[in-house]
């Protein structure tokens, strides 16, 4: 795991970055929870899925939004951290060009985040969403979701009731061609408090069934 840093508008960024030996391996960008309550990419949650994400192969970034431990700038009400989130998703890509896929994940206030990623780079072809902030936050602008992906939500979550996240889930999971796989785990509060191994067999079995090649129908003669 290496300290980096990288540009972003607001200044400069503090990330953490795992690297595999393999060119084509491939990205994953995790987002932290909101920075005005605590929300580091030191959060338990964020650096589970920041291991997860590296024992299967990913070259994995996690970064502070600005104004959150060394990076610079100051809070901007999402649309600043969706900027940071893109700047770096670049520098992901720049150290990463033959990459052979490309994930971003999110927790809480960092989900919103990065599912507004998605609407704005067409590279991402999965996302994993842990307890979206669907009770506070507006995701209609997945209309429609652009790419598959996961949604976990914990059933004692007393932060983001799991009736909104599964109000969202279902929404996203009528739209055509769009697969999302919604998973509630039971007695799990917002944050994971003894459920951490459990939220990350979760996301290894997501992450397992998107490396394996896709089926190609054969017509028999």
């Amino acid at each position: 795991m290496a300290e980096v840093i990288f540009n972003g508008a607001a200044g400069r960024l503090e990330g953490r970055y795992h690297q595999t030996t393999n060119d084509q391996a491939p990205i994953a960008l995790i987002l932290h929870p909101h920075p005005q309550f605590g929300g580091t990419m030191n959060n338990k949650v964020v650096y589970a899925l920041y291991r997860t994400f590296s024992e299967l192969g990913y070259n994995t970034l996690r970064f502070n939004f600005r104004g959150v431990g060394r990076s610079e700038g100051s809070y901007d009400h999402g649309e600043g951290e969706l900027n940071d989130a893109a700047s770096a998703l670049d520098w992901l890509q720049s150290v990463n060009p033959h990459a052979s896929r490309c994930c971003v994940a999110g927790f809480s206030f960092g989900a919103w985040i990065a599912m507004q990623l998605l609407m704005r780079r067409p590279e991402l072809d999965s996302f994993i969403a842990v307890s979206p902030s669907a009770d506070r936050y507006d995701f209609s602008f997945l209309a429609p979701c652009p790419v598959p992906g996961m949604i976990i939500q914990g059933s004692k979550d007393d932060i983001v009731p799991h009736t909104y996240v599964g109000k969202l889930a279902e929404k996203l999971q009528q739209q055509r061609g769009i697969k999302i796989d919604y998973r509630l785990i039971a007695e799990a509060d917002h944050f994971y408090n003894g459920k951490l191994p459990e939220l990350c067999q979760h996301v290894e079995g997501y992450l397992r069934m998107l490396a394996k090649p896709k089926s190609i129908a054969v017509n028999q003669i």
